[in-house]
């Protein structure tokens, strides 16, 4: 394809995706007050025992809010559009290696992105609880709604992206960048890290609703580590049989280059 070519179909490409991004928001739109009420309910249940509410900043604020629910939505329901058309501009121009890799990644990674967002929404009232609950009681919690809103939404794609690095560990690995040695030589300091992000996330005095986070965080931690050793022994089989046969290989030409000489001099 010409250079013009490869515009007229990034040109495509964008159109759709902000179609996409477009019909979603606007679901997003009529779905926003059902979210709200739903990322609300942590404040009202920190209202039975202090004054606590949801207030906004300016005449246009609830407005504003809106629109920021609706694209945060539009971008979620939307997202196995744009992310096949981004795939899909880029994948003629891979090789083969670099199409295995990047598929296997989106597979792997998509599910766990989906999973792991949809855990950080049901543990942010427990967080909200937790870092609201650190004031006096005597003390009034007014929370800007717009500052709310991000505080979640990060939350939750925190979470996302947390149940997405041992993908990420394994694509590093695959690309020679990360060996596998290095991935389980940190074990204790990823298992500390996850144990105490659990337990940030899930403030709660029963302790199997901290391991309930952290038991399948640590399990994708070690197929990770797992997958990354199977993987540099594999590559180090396949260097050596490739060191043998070109050893092999120089030993005949050697040989071969020994008899013309004899035959030379015969």
């Amino acid at each position: 394809m010409t250079l013009i070519e490869h515009l007229r179909e990034a040109r495509t490409r964008l159109f759709r995706i902000l179609f996409a991004l477009l019909v979603g928001a606007a679901a997003g739109y009529f779905l926003s007050d059902r979210i709200l009420e739903i990322l609300r309910t942590p404040i009202e249940a920190l209202a039975l025992s202090r004054n606590a509410s949801l207030n906004y900043d300016s005449i246009s604020a609830a407005f504003d809010l809106k629109l920021r629910i609706a694209l945060f939505a539009g971008a979620a329901m939307s997202s196995p559009v744009w992310m096949h058309q981004v795939f899909a501009f880029f994948l003629p121009g891979l090789t083969r290696r670099e199409k295995n890799y990047t598929l296997g990644f989106f597979v792997a990674a998509v599910p766990l992105f989906i999973i792991g967002c949809v855990t950080g929404f049901l543990l942010f009232p427990h967080v909200v609880e937790l870092l609201a609950g650190i004031a006096s009681t005597d003390d009034s919690s007014v929370l800007v709604a717009s500052y709310y809103v991000d505080f979640v939404m990060k939350l939750v794609l925190a979470v996302g992206v947390a149940f997405v690095l041992p993908v990420f560990v394994v694509l590093l690995n695959a690309v020679g960048v990360l060996p596998g040695r290095s991935v389980v030589s940190s074990w204790r300091v990823v298992i500390l890290g996850i144990l105490v992000f659990s337990a940030i996330a899930t403030p709660s005095a029963d302790i199997a609703t901290m391991f309930l986070l952290a038991v399948p965080m640590a399990a994708l931690f070690a197929a990770a580590a797992l997958i990354a050793v199977l993987h540099d022994r594999v590559a180090a089989k396949r260097r050596a049989r490739l060191l043998t046969d070109d050893t092999a290989h120089d030993r005949d030409v050697d040989v071969d280059r020994d008899i013309d000489r004899e035959l030379v001099d015969a």
